[in-house]
């Protein structure tokens, strides 16, 4: 059982706390942010060999994503605990611990309440700057991303443009080639194959322009129910095509949102189209709107192979694809995204347990 303190044994145990607080100190200057695992369990180390009984103590340190133990800890145990607060907020909790049946509650200095305090004073400010500095690395890659994102755009717009009139002259001339020749159905054929090239060609720019916000908006408040089912009605061979059926919620029959129809209705096509492409073959995807008190929910789901862990970060930059060389121009996500912003919205994915993926985009309300 503890014993009764003297003035020999008070300075002894100051002595310890103050290497333990300059311990402390600089392992959480040395820090680098990366390995916090480690960094607690050196300060539960030091910690606990400043207590008035180490060899009997045990020291907790929980956070919100970690749990640390130095000691044997005992169900049954004594304990003095210090809350640790990242901008005012209760992030975890430190804890110094005894057996209940070796130790009464005196066994705890008044200096060490006040140590543990510190302590868990000093783990809330670190992890403070570790907060900070994660808001400031991905501040900095936001602006990294608005600035090549502006000059694509730039880049692309002027593509677009330079590309529109030599696409609508080959489709022209390809076209009167075609009426020329229709007797010769090998050259009909081949003259087919570079109408569609041109056509996909055409609907790449279409997208480069959506890309570099080229397109002229017109914004104006809408029923987007018929708009919706309209741009699913006219996908409705491509569901045949892979024998994928689709069900559509609506939790109104008159939403009202405020929006450029052709740009919605290029939103559902895009995500859809992406769906379908991706979902097995006898699949299903569900498309519901749902407007609540603060905006207007669009959710897209699918039962495909849902989107790799790697490339969750890079969908919706322009010219990512996961699709095979030729079969996607890496712009349809990019594009949505783009739109989305330019609502006023926000986008977002999520697994659709057991597989799949269901895309997620917030409007506000008009």
């Amino acid at each position: 059982m503890e014993q009764p303190v003297s003035i020999e044994e008070k300075l002894k145990e100051r002595v310890k706390e103050l290497t333990c607080l300059y311990n402390v100190s600089s392992l959480i200057r040395k820090s680098n942010f990366s390995d916090t695992e480690n960094l607690l369990r050196g300060i539960a180390l030091n910690l606990k060999e400043s207590i008035r009984y180490p060899d009997a103590a045990f020291v907790e340190i929980q956070t919100n994503k970690s749990s640390i133990v130095e000691g044997k800890q005992n169900q049954d145990a004594i304990f003095i605990v210090s809350a640790i607060k990242v901008f005012s907020e209760i992030f975890g909790s430190i804890k110094v611990g005894y057996s209940k049946v070796k130790f009464s509650q005196n066994a705890f200095l008044e200096e060490e309440e006040f140590l543990l305090n510190k302590i868990a004073s000093e783990i809330g400010v670190f992890f403070e700057r570790k907060q900070i500095k994660e808001k400031e690395i991905l501040a900095n890659r936001q602006i990294e991303r608005i600035d090549r994102l502006s000059i694509l755009g730039e880049i692309t717009a002027g593509i677009a443009h330079e590309l529109n009139t030599p696409l609508a002259n080959i489709l022209g001339f390809t076209e009167l080639l075609k009426e020329r020749y229709k007797t010769d159905e090998v050259g009909t054929k081949d003259l087919q194959k570079v109408i569609n090239s041109a056509i996909y060609s055409r609907e790449v720019v279409k997208k480069l322009m959506f890309f570099s916000c080229e397109m002229p908006q017109q914004m104006e408040v809408i029923n987007c129910v018929p708009i919706i089912k309209e741009a699913i009605g006219l996908l409705n061979p491509n569901f045949i095509k892979k024998n994928i059926k689709s069900e559509l919620f609506f939790n109104k029959e008159n939403i009202q949102l405020k929006a450029d129809k052709i740009q919605l209705t290029q939103v559902v096509f895009n995500l859809v189209i992406n769906a379908i492409y991706f979902s097995p073959v006898n699949g299903k995807i569900k498309i519901s709107v749902e407007e609540n008190k603060e905006n207007i929910q669009l959710s897209i789901s699918d039962e495909g192979v849902g989107i790799p862990l790697n490339s969750a970060a890079n969908i919706f930059n322009p010219f990512f694809t996961t699709k095979p060389i030729g079969e996607g121009s890496g712009l349809g996500l990019s594009v949505v995204h783009g739109i989305v912003k330019s609502h006023k919205g926000a986008i977002k994915h999520l697994p659709n347990l057991p597989k799949g993926t269901i895309f997620v985009i917030n409007f506000p309300k008009k």
